[in-house]
């Protein structure tokens, strides 16, 4: 008999709106979607509601209650008015009615809501995100939801924590579910945070190989080359730019400028220490006891060789050949060594203070380059715990 009544609509009264009463709804996130912000969620929501032409007498039919097939009769759509994909559907193909028309009943929502998770902080982010939950109505007439008591039946997914679930409303007809999440952080901390550390720490303790040898170079830009690793792991994760864009963009950016500085001081550093010249296009100093050598070797060889046209009057006069004895000769000998070992000590002297002023500037930039990057590095830390960033997660609705 129910049956055949075909009841297909909301239950009508004197006025166009329907009480629903949800005595309990079980929430579970199933997951947080880092690098789109979206929160999916289920609920499983018990429903109870007054349906008089689904009452019977007992005098008539001697039954207090019987199941009817949940397709047959009318049932109440809930929906989840942030959400961007919402199915909903009944746990049971069957519903229980009552002699006075209360039906029992439960359904399940699968909600994929938008939320802007705020991610300022990354990988120490905590926020809150609302799932907004609604009957249909329209103009004051449809259905209204009763909401009794919640409950989380998980608290963890993935990366993410749910620390608590907590219904509250902005009006009579604008119900929602404040969910609190919060990163459990030591998975991101040791997967990019603690790389970037060591990375720049790394870097600071390579001032201590050699300045003229190329190892500190190769190393350096070995550092450099695997950060950029770090980079492509970090946009995978995370979203673009936003309203609090996560800070640790910067950190990764600030630690590849450090790392790049120091890469091309230590070039340049090394270009000091080999001729003294900050950039290649410098030409280096010409040596002077080089030339002072040169001008004595030309003197001694106008002293033993005469120029012909200086002993020689006219251009027809002939030419006399001086010989030489064996201590002339010898002296000669003896005076290109000492000519040359005294270049030789001159360039040793010149390259040895191109080194000192190298290795003066290498020290100076080294404890410039510990400060600079402890300094950032608490500033940073202390940022990515204590600065707050406000995010509006109600702008859906009107």
């Amino acid at each position: 008999m129910l049956i055949n009544k075909n009841i297909s609509s909301q239950p009508q009264y004197e006025n166009c709106t329907h009480v629903i009463r949800v005595p309990l709804i079980e929430y579970q996130t199933l997951s947080v979607d880092t690098k789109n912000l979206r929160l999916i969620s289920r609920l499983q929501a018990s429903l109870n509601w007054i349906d008089p032409e689904l009452a019977w007498n007992t005098s008539i039919y001697d039954y207090e209650e019987v199941i009817l097939p949940v397709d047959k009769i009318w049932t109440p759509e809930i929906h989840v008015t942030n959400g961007i994909l919402t199915t909903m559907k009944h746990s049971s193909v069957d519903l229980l009615v009552f002699s006075n028309g209360t039906v029992k009943h439960s359904v399940i929502i699968n909600a994929e809501v938008n939320c802007e998770v705020n991610l300022f902080n990354y990988p120490f982010a905590s926020d809150e995100c609302p799932v907004a939950i609604q009957a249909w109505s329209v103009d004051g007439c449809g259905t209204i939801l009763k909401l009794g008591h919640l409950r989380n039946a998980d608290s963890t997914q993935g990366d993410w924590q749910t620390n608590y679930v907590v219904l509250q409303k902005k009006r009579d007809d604008r119900n929602y579910i404040m969910v609190s999440l919060s990163i459990k952080y030591l998975n991101p901390f040791i997967t990019l945070l603690l790389p970037s550390i060591l990375i720049v720490l790394a870097d600071v303790v390579s001032f201590a190989l050699p300045l003229g040898c190329g190892e500190r170079n190769s190393f350096k830009v070995t550092l450099v080359l695997s950060f950029t690793l770090f980079l492509g792991i970090l946009n995978d994760r995370l979203p673009g730019d936003g309203q609090c864009s996560p800070i640790i963009r910067t950190h990764f950016c600030v630690c590849l400028v450090l790392l790049v500085l120091s890469m091309l001081v230590s070039m340049i550093l090394t270009r000091v220490a080999k001729d003294g010249g900050f950039i290649f296009c410098c030409c280096p100093k010409r040596s002077g006891p080089k030339n002072k050598v040169n001008k004595d070797d030309e003197e001694d060889d106008d002293s033993i060789y005469p120029n012909p046209t200086s002993i020689l009057p006219e251009a027809k006069a002939d030419i006399s050949v001086i010989q030489l004895s064996g201590s002339e000769e010898s002296n000669k000998m003896l005076g290109l060594v000492v000519n040359f070992l005294q270049a030789w000590e001159a360039k040793a002297e010149e390259s040895e203070r191109y080194e000192a002023l190298a290795n003066k500037l290498d020290q100076t930039f080294f404890w410039f380059y510990l400060f600079l990057g402890g300094t950032y590095f608490v500033a940073m830390t202390a940022v990515m715990i204590k600065y707050p960033c406000t995010v509006n997660h109600f702008d859906f609705w009107d």
